[in-house]
This record gives structure tokens, sequence and C-alpha cells, in this order.
């Protein structure tokens, strides 16, 4: 028998369209039943690395691959080798020999890929400083549960506001592009996608018949879409530059007014969010999560996030 393929999801577009589709169709499967299937039975030991602070993707991950049959290894930056200085190439090998696959949060795009490039298992980005993938597929899972199903994806408008040259808007492109999305991202100047990968969407999104806009206007982003996106203002990593990188965002704050231009009036901001009464950035969504999360009200505060 022929011996299959290695893959590694390092970002979104490691998936085409139909892959993506596979991937979400079966993530809906196991949300009905998490022990639909037990791929990883033996248990097969996955290392689930972390070299950023998490409770969401730690657990999600750890948990994830235990009840699909494996064993997490999960490994904290601070008490591994690679907090010491080891090269990446050397973790690899070493994690080669006993683990079924590697899945790392961490900061550069270079490190998962120099993972990858060392390793004869599976590698998956959790999280990196250029792409975020899983929360992508995480979010296009929500939508299509609540929208009837994985084909009524494609066609589907999303918008992305606020800093518009982060992980996550890098993702919402690729990843809208594979789904067949009209895909709308909107930030200050200084703060727009890189070019290389807008390219790489819009090529993409000419195959699927997606769209891509990118743009500085929020109301133009917003306009008629069907969900609306948002991400911590300053991530980990950038506390202190707080003053200086919120001032251009104030006007990308999703606010009533702002939805009020969108078609479904749906909101899916990032957490953790901050949910507190801060002075002057109170925001009631009532109309945002209560359909889909069963909250009835949610305040968050845009520009207090931390992620």
């Amino acid at each position: 028998m022929a011996t299959p393929e290695l893959r590694h999801m390092l970002r979104d577009d490691d998936l085409n369209h139909e892959e993506q589709k596979q991937v979400l169709e079966l993530a809906i499967k196991f949300h009905k039943n998490r022990f639909y299937h037990q791929p990883f039975a033996g248990p097969q030991g996955i290392a689930v690395i972390f070299d950023k602070p998490s409770t969401r993707t730690r657990s999600s991950f750890s948990i994830g691959v235990a009840e699909l049959g494996g064993y997490p290894l999960v490994i904290d930056k601070s008490g591994s080798q690679l907090g010491r200085g080891e090269p990446v190439s050397d973790t690899a090998r070493v994690l080669d020999r006993m683990a079924y696959g590697v899945v790392w949060r961490t900061f550069g795009q270079d490190r998962v890929e120099e993972m990858a490039k060392y390793s004869t298992h599976p590698v998956v980005n959790a999280l990196t400083d250029d792409f975020h993938p899983c929360q992508i597929l995480a979010d296009f899972q929500t939508i299509a549960e609540h929208r009837g199903g994985v084909d009524n994806l494609k066609n589907q408008t999303i918008a992305y506001l606020g800093d518009a040259a982060n992980n996550m808007a890098n993702s919402y492109l690729l990843g809208g592009a594979v789904a067949g999305m009209n895909v709308r991202v909107a930030g200050p100047y200084g703060y727009l996608p890189d070019p290389q990968i807008v390219a790489d969407a819009e090529a993409i999104a000419s195959e699927t018949g997606g769209s891509i806009l990118v743009t500085t206007d929020p109301n133009e982003a917003v306009a008629g879409a069907d969900c609306v996106f948002t991400d911590t203002w300053v991530s980990m990593g950038e506390e202190a530059e707080y003053a200086v990188r919120s001032k251009p965002f104030w006007d990308y704050q999703v606010n009533a007014e702002l939805m009020a231009k969108a078609k479904g009036r749906r909101h899916l901001p990032a957490l953790p969010a901050c949910i507190s009464r801060q002075g002057g950035h109170r925001r009631s969504y009532r109309w945002s999560l209560s359909p889909w999360f069963g909250m009835r009200q949610a305040t968050v505060c845009t520009p207090r996030r931390r992620c």
C-alpha cells in the first residue's frame, strides 16, 4: 500500500476548497458526537507545544487529542529546551522519533516551518504571528452550523475590522478565499495586509468564486455583511505599545451604529474579551452573540481586549 503523502497545516491555504469542506463537515460530525471516530487510538502521542499563554487553545487541543484516542504531550516553552535556545531543528528531530504529530502555538511563522522541515509527521500551526488557521476553521464551522451547512459558506460575505496587518486578517483572507466567501478587510493606513497575502487570496478567490476587498473604510467593509469579525488591537507581547497602537483603531470599533449596516448582524469577537463597564467603552451586543451562543447580552470593550 502506498505511503500517504505527508501534509502539514501551517497556513490556511494548505487546504484547498474540497479539503477545507471535508474538514469542516467532519468537525460538525464531531460536534454532534465527540467520540465519532478515534484515529489516534493506541494511544498515539501528539506533542502540543505552547510558547504563549493559552486557555482555549490548550484546552481544545489537549482534550481533542485525548478524545480522538491519543495522548496529548503538553509542553510549555519554559519547561523545555526550546526555552533555553535549543534549535528548532533539534527539537523537531527528538519529537519526530516519539510523537505522531506536533501542534505548536508560537511566535514567528519561520518556527513552525522549520519544525515541519525536519519532521516526518504532520505539524499543525496553533497560532503564529502570521496565521491562525485553526481559529478560522472553528469560525467557519460556527457559521456553517447556523447557515444550513458547509455548502452555504460559499458566497457568504464576512468583514474583518481593526488591525488588518495581523495573523487573523491574513487567515480570514486566505481561509475565506478557500471557502469561496466574499472577504472584506478594513484597517487604517499602516495596518493593512501584506500585499503578497492579498495577492494569494485573490488568486484563490478567482478559482473558488469568492472575492477580496481591502479598504480603510469600515462602513464599506460592513455594508451588507453576513458576519463581522474583530480581533484584539494589542496582541500578546505588544502590551507596552497599547497607548500608541490603540489610537488608529478607534474608528474601527464594532458598535451598534456600525452593525446596523450589516445584513446578518452577527458579530464574532476574539476571546478572551474584556467584558466590563469601562467608562466610555461599553457596547451591548444584544444582537450579536445571543442567537448563536445562548447569551442574552454581552458587553464587549473592543479596545481593551487581549487574546
